[in-house]
């Protein structure tokens, strides 16, 4: 696969599918989702009926049966550069980041019991791994799950869950026994179960369109058969997906540094100081130059790492560096393009604005990047 053949024309073609579902369904909603701080269900339903939600899904179960995670990337990079609303966060988390959960670790029965209302989009996914004591280091989670019988009775609490207001199916970590690792297990948490209850929508800096809520656990009962692979496997099936999690926050960061870019490279040619527009100042035009040299030479770089991640050669070094990389340069590149918009990109009415807030959290969840930059260094034997 080489750089000229990285996209084939079913990506191109699904990338014009993404295009249109945004423009009937995100575009008109977005400002309303963004004052409400949460998305409608029906954007989910409405995804999946436009092929954009669950084409990872075996078709057997009313997905598209595409195992192929340039669509992802595509997916990522129409969201990203768009940036039309953070609402749209939770169709690519599902994809990228829980769907796997529900696909690679579940039975027969399982699938049978969820994957055709995930497809549909009616049953939305959520993961809940971060605890209020507890975010990086998952081997110190301490919601547990007692086995009682047939079911499991878990107590606990989760915090900063992306879709915790909308998710009828949560993949909770919880802790079955006292290792740091082997103790940790999956279970499957679902809307409605007594004692499962859901805290604030969570009030953030940005992102105010991606509902982020805490969620507590009092005595629920929960069915051994909703247990994720084995008991006590969970550690390392957080571990086999967190690889590609990373890959999709870098290429989300990634494509939504090159849209603000964008639309900043056109406001310099547009505004006028001086007499002049502004890009044709020395300063300016330097500083748009050094940013698209970044962009251009990270996007070679990332590309090859969803090269490696489509051939199954992807490291959890590779992950790591991609994903710290990406989001320090979003967070960077944003707050340049900011300044050049000079008092304008203060207000919000700009999209500059809201990109500041927005981007800031990405260089935190899925890993901050002190612990990327951990995982870069123990890959060199340090």
């Amino acid at each position: 696969m080489t750089a000229s053949t990285l996209y084939e024309q079913e990506h191109e073609d699904f990338r014009a599918t993404v295009r249109g579902w945004v423009e009937r369904h995100v575009v008109p909603n977005a400002e309303r989702w963004e004052e409400s701080g949460l998305v409608d269900r029906e954007l989910f339903t409405a995804a999946a009926q436009d092929g954009v939600l669950g084409f990872s899904i075996d078709e057997q179960y009313g997905g598209g049966g595409v195992d192929d995670f340039r669509f992802n990337a595509v997916m990522n990079e129409e969201l990203g550069r768009g940036a039309v609303s953070s609402g749209t966060g939770g169709i690519a988390l599902s994809n990228d980041i829980v769907f796997p959960y529900f696909t690679g670790l579940t039975t027969d029965e399982q699938k049978q019991r969820w994957l055709p209302g995930i497809a549909s989009g009616e049953l939305i996914t959520a993961i809940a791994m971060t605890e209020p004591g507890t975010g990086s280091d998952l081997s110190g989670i301490a919601t547990r799950a007692v086995r009682d019988g047939d079911d499991y009775i878990v107590n606990g609490a989760k915090t900063f869950i992306s879709n915790g207001q909308n998710a009828d199916l949560v993949a909770t970590a919880v802790r079955t026994g006292d290792d740091p690792h082997k103790g940790i297990s999956l279970l499957v948490i679902e809307r409605g179960m007594e004692g499962f209850e859901r805290g604030r929508n969570l009030e953030k800096i940005g992102l105010h369109a991606q509902d982020t809520s805490e969620l507590s656990f009092t005595d629920v009962r929960v069915p051994a058969a909703n247990l994720l692979g084995e008991e006590g496997s969970g550690f390392l099936g957080l571990m086999r997906n967190l690889p590609q999690e990373r890959l999709a926050i870098a290429l989300g960061s990634l494509a939504a540094a090159e849209g603000t870019f964008a639309r900043t490279l056109e406001y310099a040619k547009e505004r006028t100081a001086f007499g002049r527009p502004i890009g044709t100042f020395q300063s300016s035009r330097h500083a748009l130059a050094e940013m698209k040299t970044e962009l251009d030479v990270t996007r070679a770089y990332v590309d090859e790492c969803l090269r490696k991640h489509v051939a199954g050669e992807l490291s959890a070094e590779d992950a790591a560096a991609a994903k710290w990389w990406c989001t320090e340069l979003q967070v960077r590149l944003v707050s340049r393009c900011l300044q050049l918009h000079g008092g304008y990109g203060y207000m919000r009415e700009y999209r500059v604005a809201r990109d500041y807030e927005d981007c800031r959290i990405a260089t935190i969840y899925g890993g901050a990047t002190e612990i990327m930059k951990e995982i870069v260094g123990r890959g060199m034997g340090l």
